[in-house]
């Protein structure tokens, strides 16, 4: 088994268990919005800030549970539409859960499915009720509503379960926009009344596309409601970037301080930092694990792509100080060959250092704030993002 240092397992809390949902800040930093706390759960505490890594088919690409518990790995992401479709809540149920089925003992967050549905816009109808679509496996005409959301995710038996929302496109107009959030209102709201699984929790999602007047107003009104913890949706959908930073503090400006708050589907670490400076204590992105998979490694001064022909017969690890098992036992050679032969290896050990890499990000974040000098780490952070050279759609940079 691959197994990464023994570093008292970063965002894995071990204080007693309390009543799931409770949510305490433990630290704040004066020069910005960002804090720690700490956010009970039916599995286990976690530690925030936190990154969830994406197990989208109840797997994270490449690695078993074991190998994601010695990195520190407190929380997972699981996706509603997908287990659905395969293997079916039949299979899931017969297991005993979720997390009996992926042999996971700490906490799980299943994403709602609605991205899933934004992203198959050519074959669907959104309809009051919920949406009518295609699988993306066979065509088959499905349904998917508020009700039929929470439902599957009480059979999942996650720890987190997000309400059915719609995803406002990039470039809506403000008709649109005001129509699907209202509409994302109304089945939070019906999300909101459905049974749930023992010590479920249930996060409202903040919809608005581009139009800080709606996200204010969603955000407040699904606080009338009343959630366990509330997210930022709806951005790092195709728009420019400092549109997704103002879509994060125009969705973040009306939660509620006692709760925690989650910005989905974002992962780049200059992007992270800045929203936890905005007071955002939740993340998940595909990023650790899809830039292993293409080669790319990430490291504190930036990503490089391992597979560059500079690196064929580099005998450095692929982060030079890096404790996690790749980078002690491995050499950039080493796995560059692995890459180019097509050796699944190759891509284990880069995810296995990936993830390893944002641990430590998380970890570092929270002593910062704690050490009330996260504005001198940001500054670091973005400094790095500032050097950058970018290539297509990737960051490649000095390592």
């Amino acid at each position: 088994m691959i197994v990464a240092e023994d570093m008292a397992k970063p965002g894995v809390c071990a204080m007693p268990q309390e009543i799931p949902g409770t949510f305490t800040v433990l630290a704040e930093d004066r020069g910005t919005g960002a804090r720690c706390g700490v956010l009970h759960t039916a599995h286990g505490a976690l530690e925030t800030p936190v990154f969830m890594p994406v197990g989208t088919q109840a797997s994270v690409k490449a690695m078993s549970s074991a190998e994601l518990e010695d990195l520190g790995v407190s929380i997972l992401l699981g996706n509603t539409y997908h287990l659905h479709l395969r293997p079916g809540l039949e299979v899931i149920g017969a297991a005993g859960g979720l997390h009996a089925f992926m042999d996971w003992s700490r906490p799980i967050l299943t994403d709602s499915g609605g991205y899933q549905v934004f992203s198959l816009a050519q074959s669907r109808k959104i309809q009051d009720e919920g949406v009518v679509f295609q699988s993306h496996l066979d065509g088959s005409r499905l349904f998917l509503g508020p009700v039929e959301a929470m439902a599957i995710q009480r059979t999942l038996g996650s720890d987190i379960a997000m309400v059915f929302d719609e995803c406002i496109p990039a470039g809506s107009t403000r008709d649109y926009a005001c129509q699907s959030t209202a509409r994302t209102v109304d089945w939070a709201a019906r999300c909101r009344e459905q049974p749930r699984a023992p010590g479920q929790l249930v996060f409202g999602i903040v919809q608005g596309g581009a139009f800080e007047d709606l996200r204010r107003q969603c955000a407040r009104e699904l606080q009338a409601i009343g959630f366990d913890g509330y997210a930022v949706g709806g951005v790092s959908v195709g728009e420019p970037e400092d549109i997704l930073m103002k879509g994060v503090a125009d969705g973040v400006a009306e939660l509620p301080r006692d709760r925690p708050r989650y910005l989905m589907g974002v992962g780049r670490m200059s992007q992270m930092v800045r929203a936890v400076a905005m007071g955002i204590d939740m993340f998940d992105c595909v990023m650790p694990t899809r830039y292993a998979r293409n080669g790319s490694a990430f490291t504190r001064t930036g990503v490089y792509p391992v597979k560059a022909a500079s690196n064929r017969l580099d005998q450095r690890p692929v982060e030079e100080g890096c404790t996690c098992y790749t980078c002690s036992r491995y050499t950039r050679s080493y796995v560059r060959h692995l890459l180019h032969a097509g050796e699944i290896l190759g891509l284990r050990l880069l995810t296995v250092h990936n993830i390893h890499r944002y641990m430590c990000f998380m970890g570092e974040m929270r002593a910062a704030i704690r050490n009330q000098c996260f504005g001198d780490f940001m500054d670091s952070v973005l400094d790095v993002e500032r050097k950058a050279v970018f290539c297509g759609d990737d960051a490649v940079r000095g390592c």
